[in-house]
């Protein structure tokens, strides 16, 4: 085992995301834009696309991180039975689950039950079509609908909070099974939808739409909140969700509902509204 791999293990991974997340919302000046600019150049952020593209004009550093885009920076010009990317970032995985309803990431598996941690739930995308979409630290980090849907649950699981850098993640096995996460269940024209927003260390928080910040405090207990009698609609490519600092995203879809597209594979870099495939 290497010292990296080691040190995940060992580091206090919630004690350091707690601390993190405070330095992420200082508003002192002085040390907000010292941080956002060794940020900037060390991963040299392109702030052409931002709304407001002057960095200094960012309150705090997770504002920054979250920064909005301008408008029809990311267009949507597939058809209208495509399903888009809800994120910039690069592809893991995408596919199907196997046979035993394992989704392979890196050469380790769990199992949809673990994933979802709801068995229920997990039976409608048995042998389905899943993607797993990483969000490094330099992307854009606001999450957004990939089709259209009504929102009819949301489950808050804790967890670990490993790190989901994929030279890392391929070293701990189920680590999206064992990491923090949001699962979010919407109703769609194919069905019922997943989407997974795992945690990581240092990740601040997850903030949703329509709940706010959902993980500020770390909490020990699987949380469950039912949204099947409101009507709470998202458009394909509206706002969802956003990280406070990345992780990735998880897409589940019931099985002979999409066609994923053919020039996709592990490592393809993703712009949020291009398409991902198309209902069948």
């Amino acid at each position: 085992m290497s010292l990296n791999i080691l040190l995940q293990y060992l580091i206090p991974k919630h004690i350091l995301s707690r601390l993190v997340a405070k330095i992420a919302n200082c508003r002192v000046p002085l040390i907000k834009n010292f941080i956002i600019h060794q940020y900037c150049k060390h991963y040299t952020i392109d702030m052409s696309e931002a709304l407001d593209p002057n960095y200094l004009n960012y309150p705090t550093f997770n504002d920054f991180f979250t920064r909005a885009l301008k408008p029809q920076s990311r267009p949507i010009t597939c058809g209208p039975k495509d399903i888009i990317s809800p994120v910039d970032g690069k592809m893991w995985q995408i596919g199907k689950p196997a046979v035993n309803q394992l989704i392979n990431a890196k050469g380790h598996g769990f199992t949809l039950e673990q994933l979802l941690a709801d068995d229920k739930e997990a039976t409608q995308f048995q042998n389905g079509n899943f993607a797993v979409l990483y969000l490094a630290p330099y992307n854009y980090h606001r999450i957004h609908m990939p089709i259209d849907g009504r929102l009819l649950s949301m489950r808050y699981v804790p967890g670990n909070l490993f790190s989901v850098n994929p030279k890392v993640a391929e070293h701990i096995p189920d680590l999206f099974a064992k990491n923090e996460r949001v699962v979010t269940i919407f109703d769609t024209a194919l069905g019922p939808m997943a989407m997974i927003l795992v945690g990581a260390m240092i990740v601040g928080s997850i903030e949703t739409k329509w709940e706010g910040i959902i993980t500020p405090d770390r909490k020990k207990t699987l949380l469950n909140w039912d949204y099947s009698t409101l009507d709470i609609n998202f458009a394909r490519g509206e706002e969802m969700a956003s990280f406070k600092l990345g992780s990735t995203v998880i897409l589940l879809f019931p099985q002979q509902t999409i066609k994923w597209q053919d020039s996709l594979q592990a490592g393809s870099i993703l712009k949020m509204g291009q398409s991902l495939g198309a209902a069948l």
